[in-house]
């Protein structure tokens, strides 16, 4: 018990001090730390500081889930250029698996998709997780569905929301993506 406890201790203590290391570089849009769905550890996002970061909100059993192949198409044609893609898996349209092991699964085995994905969370109202909150603050416009989509900077400023219907091979998002990483942080 004392060794289980020493540890959990110690793993915070190491995401405190990750987290407080990376503040001052840290843009604030990104200086929150979410558990990973495929190992349950803590991860901080500052590790994606610089990057161009797309955030979805995912749902396995949702209509618009084919479009995690897509996302992955991306991540692999702008990810060698300091491109991320971050899902986050959400009930709140009451479409998204019970089990978080069986989300990992399900979206490995059925889109080939690899970007990552966090625990499941909420992502709309007052219970949003923290990323949310304050992406929904910088847009004005909260998740109206699954596979909204929100696009940060290098420099942590959020570029845009785009809408579920907002497919990852749209123009306007492919656009959008490349001035991004264009700019230097």
């Amino acid at each position: 018990m004392r060794a289980t406890t020493f540890g959990l201790i110690a793993t915070a203590l190491a995401v405190s001090l990750l987290t407080s290391a990376q503040a001052g570089t840290c843009p604030a849009i990104l200086n929150h730390s979410v558990r990973s769905l495929q190992d349950g550890r803590p991860q901080s996002l500052c590790q994606y500081a610089g990057r161009v970061v797309l955030v979805v909100n995912t749902a396995s059993y949702c209509g618009f889930s084919p479009q995690e192949r897509g996302l992955q198409a991306l991540l692999d044609k702008y990810g060698p250029q300091g491109f991320a893609v971050l899902g986050f898996p959400s009930n709140d349209f009451h479409q998204e698996l019970a089990d978080p092991t069986q989300i990992v699964s399900y979206s490995r085995a059925k889109f080939n998709a690899t970007f990552p994905l966090f625990a499941p969370s909420h992502v709309t109202g007052a219970h949003a997780n923290a990323l949310f909150a304050q992406l929904i603050s910088a847009t004005g416009t909260s998740p109206k569905w699954n596979f909204y989509k929100y696009l940060i900077g290098r420099d942590g400023r959020v570029i845009g929301a785009y809408s579920s219907f907002t497919t990852p091979e749209d123009a306007d998002l492919n656009t959008a993506i490349r001035r991004a990483l264009a700019q230097r942080p």
